[in-house]
């Protein structure tokens, strides 16, 4: 596992703008050549005891992250927690699991035999959570997830790496509401997730959010390659609690409409 939180970070930005070529652009577009502050990435999982949230949480508990808050996806069946690291200018990390046993038992077959591909020694690797893909999936299983579970099919096809990535719009230094962020967003011509509307939250709930719909990209299946929605940005605008201090949590009902962000349009 990486010992150094900067790199990891580094290294994982390198894969997701592979897979989300408009994050390059909109990074330039917003930063104008400025650093910009992560606010935080997602992973998605399953819960299944080899490759479950705990596991994957080792990445950064290791780095001394720690958990802060757990939520509750019903309709998605879906349970996720978010880790911070004691210096706040980290990214927070939001890592979801699906909940296998929940599902047809066509779903959880097919689910246990991917991760049973999946090797021991990759798991405690310094890129596993970059690493992409460890099993064989062909189109026709990949639909029929996709038919169960939108989550389920997206992890098939595309695997471990970061499903976002998030401005802090906090710290850009030419935005201050989340309406001008999303106007130039769609003035360059992205296209945002409209789903619940294109704002989530509010400043009541201490967070607004808001992301593009994610990019397509080739996937190579066992029986040819197809175009699928791959990752998305996200820009978030946070605000101070009573005691002046800045929310750091998430708020259940605006990620449920994020997760939608990977959905075929």
């Amino acid at each position: 596992m990486h010992t150094d939180v900067n790199v990891l970070f580094s290294e994982m930005w390198q894969d997701y703008i592979k897979m989300t070529p408009s994050a390059a652009k909109i990074h330039q577009l917003l930063g104008k050549g400025a650093p910009i502050i992560n606010d935080h990435i997602a992973l998605r999982t399953f819960n299944i005891a080899k490759v479950n949230l705990e596991v994957l949480a080792k990445h950064f508990t290791s780095l001394g992250y720690v958990a802060c808050g757990d939520y509750q996806f019903e309709q998605k069946k879906l349970v996720a927690k978010h880790f911070e690291h004691p210096d706040p200018t980290q990214p927070k990390v939001f890592i979801s699991e699906l909940l296998v046993e929940e599902f047809s038992p066509q779903l959880q077959q097919t689910v246990k035999g991917f991760i049973d591909q999946v090797e021991e020694s990759a798991l405690v690797a310094d890129n596993f959570i970059y690493s992409g893909r460890h099993w064989q999936v062909d189109k026709a299983t990949y639909q029929a997830l996709l038919a169960e579970s939108e989550y389920a099919a997206w992890v098939a096809a595309i695997g471990y790496r970061a499903n976002h990535f998030t401005v802090s719009i906090n710290h850009l230094p030419e935005f201050e509401r989340i309406e001008d962020v999303n106007q130039t967003l769609k003035d360059a011509g992205f296209v945002l997730n409209s789903s619940g509307g294109e704002i989530k939250g509010s400043p009541e709930v201490l967070l607004e959010q808001s992301s593009t719909m994610a990019d397509k990209v080739v996937v190579n299946f066992t029986d040819g390659d197809a175009e699928i929605p791959s990752c998305f940005y996200e820009f978030a605008r946070r605000y101070p609690m009573d005691n002046g201090q800045i929310y750091t949590g998430f708020v259940a009902a605006s990620a449920d409409k994020i997760f939608e962000s990977t959905n075929a349009m």
